[in-house]
């Protein structure tokens, strides 16, 4: 369906029923710019593709979705743009009564709710749920980003060895334990 200009990914249970027996294929692009107002680490995301199959009887129509797109998330380690492609596989089961299946199993069940399916809701949980908890550029070189700051630097356990500093303060001690050790 569409409605000026914005696909929505929305059926009522009439049509798809005109598709009982030989299926229902679709491929849409979507605008999921409201996704940014629910998850703040969103700083854009690109018009997803969403396309798929329906497998439609009486008692529930079946989605074989795949759904692809970008994201562009801040770096975990300098907070500057990531992007992150989304390629997601699901299928997810829309029926009126869910009594025949067993709670315990891992289908994607919905229940219709009057007499139309939107697959949206649907859509954009599947996305949030495939954001990671971390992002990283993988150009991003560590060491150079953060190579020094106040009192402190960034420094390679190898350099570490051959940079051993002695406290000033502790130098005649170390003196004295070099004497202790060259006389064994």
């Amino acid at each position: 369906l569409c409605c000026l200009g914005v696909i929505v990914m929305k059926w009522s249970m009439m049509q798809l029923q005109k598709f009982r027996n030989k299926g229902l294929t679709f491929n849409e692009i979507v605008n999921l710019d409201s996704l940014k107002n629910r998850d703040p680490q969103i700083r854009t995301i690109s018009p997803i593709q969403v396309f798929g199959t329906a497998d439609i009887d009486s008692k529930k129509v079946t989605f074989h979705l795949h759904i692809k797109g970008e994201l562009v998330l801040p770096s975990t380690r300098t907070l500057e743009d990531v992007q992150f492609p989304i390629d997601i596989q699901s299928t997810e089961i829309f029926m009126y009564e869910t009594a025949e299946y067993n709670e315990d199993s891992e289908l994607n069940l919905h229940i219709i709710h009057g007499e139309m399916i939107d697959l949206t809701p649907v859509i954009e949980e599947l996305i949030l749920v495939e954001i990671p908890m971390q992002v990283y550029n993988e150009e991003e070189d560590v060491s150079s980003l953060f190579s020094s700051g106040r009192d402190w630097e960034f420094i390679q356990e190898a350099d570490q060895e051959k940079q051993e500093k002695i406290d000033p303060r502790f130098a005649e001690l170390a003196k004295l334990f070099n004497q202790k050790n060259s006389n064994k």
